[in-house]
């Protein structure tokens, strides 16, 4: 596989700088992508940069994985208005724990192999480097002309736009710079990809190279993934679509790739799967014959769920993304987990009711009617059962004067009451 040629028609670059595509032609290469790990969870804004390691080792080359333990203790300016907030050690290790173990998911680390994956984090080699020895050692092969005149501190500087820079966020481009120069010398690493955003500071390592070692290295950058409308990839109005279950569940992660339009369908199945270019450019004209059955957005939901978390959380999420259609059963209903089945039903009208309610058995009719407010009246509940408009737990309601008891649960605490089609309703069990 010819990795360039695979990224292009991808639409997977964006900047590269001269003699890189000779040089993967040449020899097995090793490059790296760096992390930030002010969360404990990537994010599907990070899956780029994963797809893009994973095109590298399928293409035979060796891909290292930085986790930027010590620049993220600084924070990147790029890209950002202000400065953020710093990360404690601490908190800091914690999260690129929780990461490098995200990361195993995607990669082949066999040992065995020439060019299995690795996972470098910078903290190790920066930890130990005085201020002294950086400025002395490394500080002096830039000049200030040359660090000042990268966008992303323009931006910053500049007197009627610009909020300012401190001297941590400044010294940013050179710590990420000796990165490179250290898995140069350590690792042969010879290549930088990154986001567009980064270009100047991956351009800073290639010089320090160049200056310090007169050694040849190379940049290659992926444009910045946009949304069709203009918002930005990835941000849902819960925030980042988080690749950790317990910040998205599998559920919402599916729903997010379900929903995209046509034209981001089009070009998000190129970047965030592997799928071949005969299969994606066969996909995109069965599409467009059929719009409205949504193939583009079924199979990148489909495999990137699977790639992401599993083939179970897949059928899992299938199964709950039809119980607001209608299409599912009480059975399936009872056996999601309860992440699930909250993700569901996130916003709808909610009630509490103490066990002591239920626990030796109540009527519906006064359930719903006067211990909650699902109904104005009884009369209006009747109305419904007597038209067939009521369901509870997905299983319709004939008799209004049905009684429930504890064992009619779901995940031992819910009740789902429906009304009429697209009314739902959650009763919740304090115990």
């Amino acid at each position: 596989m010819d990795f360039i040629e695979e990224l292009k028609w991808r639409g997977m670059i964006h900047d590269m700088m001269p003699g890189t595509d000779e040089q993967l032609k040449k020899e097995m290469t090793t490059a790296y992508i760096g992390f930030d790990p002010s969360s404990d969870s990537l994010h599907i804004g990070n899956l780029v940069g994963i797809m893009i390691l994973q095109q590298f080792q399928r293409a035979g080359h060796k891909p290292l994985v930085l986790i930027g333990g010590a620049t993220g203790m600084i924070g990147d300016p790029s890209g950002k208005s202000q400065e953020r907030n710093l990360l404690d050690e601490k908190e800091l290790r914690h999260n690129q724990e929780a990461i490098r173990k995200q990361l195993e998911k995607f990669f082949d680390f066999d040992t065995e192999k020439p060019n299995a994956a690795e996972v470098v984090n910078n903290y190790d080699w920066m930890k130990t480097f005085s201020f002294l020895e950086f400025i002395r050692d490394i500080g002096k092969h830039l000049t200030v002309n040359y660090l000042i005149a990268k966008e992303s501190v323009k931006k910053r500087l500049d007197p009627e736009t610009g909020s300012g820079m401190s001297f941590t966020e400044f010294s940013y481009q050179l710590v990420q710079g000796y990165d490179f120069l250290h898995l140069y010398k350590e690792k042969s690493c010879k290549l930088q990809m990154g986001g567009s955003d980064q270009w100047g500071n991956i351009v800073t390592g290639t010089e320090l190279i160049r200056r310090k070692e007169q050694g040849e290295a190379f940049a290659l950058t992926s444009p910045l993934i946009t949304k069709s409308d203009g918002g930005k990839f990835g941000k849902t109005e819960a925030g980042n679509v988080w690749l950790d279950p317990r910040k998205t569940s599998p559920y919402k992660f599916y729903q997010f790739w379900l929903n995209v339009s046509d034209e981001d369908a089009k070009k998000y199945i190129r970047i965030f799967t592997l799928l071949p270019q005969e299969e994606i450019f066969a996909l995109i004209k069965e599409h467009k014959e059929a719009p409205h059955e949504r193939l583009l957005q079924k199979t990148l939901a489909r495999v990137v769920t699977i790639m992401v978390h599993s083939e179970d959380d897949y059928k899992t999420a299938v199964e709950a993304s039809g119980i607001l259609f209608g299409k599912t059963t009480a059975e399936q209903l009872q056996k999601l987990d309860e992440s699930t089945f909250l993700s569901v039903f996130e916003g709808v009208p909610a009630f509490e009711i103490s066990s002591r309610e239920i626990s030796s058995g109540i009527g519906l009719t006064k359930l719903l009617a006067e211990k909650t407010q699902v109904f104005q009246s009884k009369g209006e509940m009747r109305r419904f059962v007597k038209g067939g408009g009521l369901s509870l737990n997905k299983k319709k309601i004939t008799d209004p004067e049905v009684n429930i008891s504890l064992s009619d649960l779901i995940n031992n605490k819910y009740l789902l009451v429906q009304k009429g089609r697209k009314n739902y309703f959650l009763l919740k069990v304090i115990f």
